[in-house]
């Protein structure tokens, strides 16, 4: 098994299990705040890995889950669970209507911040990121805060941070981490030489095997339908040419321990965590969205995974223990979405049967019958959100309502679709309707936006994944969240939590506050 220490002088320190079990938050706090702030965002993490898989955990994982202050009923409290809207609420505080994130379409693409030195792929800055997050009020305070943000993808290394012009990475098809103009005009020095080392290139041939023997996964090994029926069996060979194994390197765990080495080699590079200041680090790590979308979060394959996840965040944690006082530092654990079951999969014991679910040929016909009017354009379906250019209906002297009802009365025909609703119409039921509560949490009142489309539990949009998420039900809001260090009571705290209370509560232990209003609350009762 290929491991992290490849390529990466930081982590040939202590073993991935020392001291796994040791609560660091057992410490008195110290006087003062964290020199640094450590953001560790699971892409598509779902809580319950941590107590299925719990005694196979010896790392990052055992250690965060035992030691730390561990919130057990942590949710994404709005209805679009993706990537980037998720990731913007970390240190925000705040709702995707607020934010201006309400999907990844509506994420940090944009053709004005090109990429630097890497493939013909599109721009991407945080331009459509609306107020200020942990960085801007930490800088706010101290001109000498500097923040990193890294990941596999470009969403999760710049909505945490948000607008601030600060280091911010992410991982390129040609096996390069690389940054836009948005940020810089030039890669780093510290940066050209970790690319240099071309990890991703070394997986060339390798195979992502078992961590344990077999008989240690209860999860069946063939099952055809993860992996749209390709390459659904351990192990798993990447091709021998090194420019496929760069892009396919990103659905194996070897795509984490690279960026777990970029980030440490970030610490070192920029001086994070030495200064009187408090300094961020974010590190989104994506290889389990990537594992989860092709395998589902029921295969062995997510299994090992975790398993594979929690060594590299021991490893990660000793090395930074290593090159920063421990009893400084501040470690987040959360995720930017859940995951459900693959909708066959989950058919078995879910009533109604899921369904795989598509609309734009209810749309089709509405859009040929508006297209004299040239209205056809003037209606909108993001799969589901509904938006209609009220204006444009208007000046052509058609009633918009009449078309949009049609539209629903289609929609809720449709196998797999549980309701459709006038997103205007949602405020007043949000006390006792959370999947109400959470589409008013994800667009402002001003949005365009006309109708919002839910399907039944586990039935998914689209034919083309294996797995997905993106619901306001709780299997896609639900996520872990661990607070650690020594600000932190360890424990289990199981009352409900959001994850725009994560800001609120690092504002606190770093003496700031916030610049604007926050959706969040100070978590008090986790605060020693």
């Amino acid at each position: 098994m290929i491991r992290l220490i490849q390529g990466c002088a930081a982590f040939l320190l202590a073993a991935a299990h020392a001291n796994a079990q040791q609560p660091a938050s057992s410490a008195a706090p110290p006087a003062g705040r964290p020199s640094l702030v450590v953001l560790v965002t699971i892409d598509q993490m779902r809580p319950d890995y941590l107590d299925r898989f719990g005694p196979q955990l010896r790392g990052g994982l055992a250690r965060l889950k035992n030691g730390g202050a561990l919130f057990t009923n942590a949710f994404h409290d709005h209805a679009i669970t993706e990537t980037a809207p998720g990731h913007a609420t970390l240190l925000s505080g705040r709702f995707p209507r607020s934010t201006g994130i309400s999907a990844n379409s509506a994420g940090v693409l944009d053709d004005s911040a090109p990429l630097i030195a890497g493939p013909n792929l599109p721009g991407a800055s945080p331009r459509r990121f609306h107020g200020t997050t942990l960085v801007d009020w930490l800088t706010a305070g101290d001109k000498r805060t500097r923040a990193l943000s890294v990941s596999m993808k470009d969403r999760g290394a710049i909505l945490p941070i948000g607008r601030s012009k600060q280091s911010i990475y992410w991982y390129v098809l040609d096996g390069r981490f690389t940054t836009s103009r948005y940020y810089a005009d030039t890669i780093p020095t510290w940066v050209q030489q970790f690319n240099a080392r071309r990890l991703p290139q070394s997986y060339a041939g390798k195979s992502w095997t078992l961590l344990l023997p077999a008989s240690e996964y209860k999860e069946p090994d063939s099952v055809d339908i993860e992996g749209a029926g390709h390459d659904f069996v351990f192990p798993h060979l990447l091709p021998p040419d090194s420019a496929q194994a760069a892009s396919l390197v990103r659905v194996t765990p070897f795509m984490d321990n690279m960026t777990a080495a970029l980030a440490l080699d970030g610490v070192q590079a920029l001086g994070l965590g030495k200064g009187p200041q408090t300094d961020v680090l974010a590190m989104s790590l994506s290889a389990t969205d990537l594992i989860g979308h092709r395998y589902g979060p029921d295969s062995r394959e997510m299994h090992d995974n975790i398993l594979e996840l929690d060594h590299t965040l021991g490893v990660f944690l000793d090395s930074l223990y290593k090159l920063r006082d421990s009893s400084r530092i501040v470690v987040v654990l959360t995720a930017d979405h859940g995951v459900g079951s693959i909708p066959e999969i989950a058919a078995r014991t879910v009533q109604p049967m899921p369904d795989r679910v598509e609309l734009f040929s209810v749309l089709k016909p509405i859009r040929d019958g508006l297209a004299p009017k040239k209205l056809d354009t003037a209606i909108e379906l993001d799969q589901e959100v509904l938006w209609v250019d009220r204006a444009a209906f208007k000046a052509a002297g058609v009633n918009a309502d009449s078309v949009i009802n049609l539209f629903a009365d289609a929609a809720r025909k449709v196998l797999g679709v549980a309701r459709v609703d006038h997103f205007k119409s949602l405020a007043a039921d949000t006390l006792k309707d959370p999947i109400a509560r959470r589409w008013t949490h994800q667009f402002a009142a001003t949005d365009p936006v006309e109708l919002v489309i839910t399907l039944t539990p586990y039935s998914v949009w689209g034919t083309t994944i294996v797995a997905t998420h993106g619901s306001p039900y709780d299997y896609d809001a639900h996520v872990p969240l661990v607070f650690y260090g020594p600000w932190f009571r360890t424990g289990r705290y199981d009352g409900m939590v959001r994850t725009v209370d994560i800001a609120p509560t690092l504002a606190v232990v770093t003496g700031v506050k916030p610049s604007e209003r926050v959706d969040g609350v100070v978590l008090t009762r986790a605060l020693k």
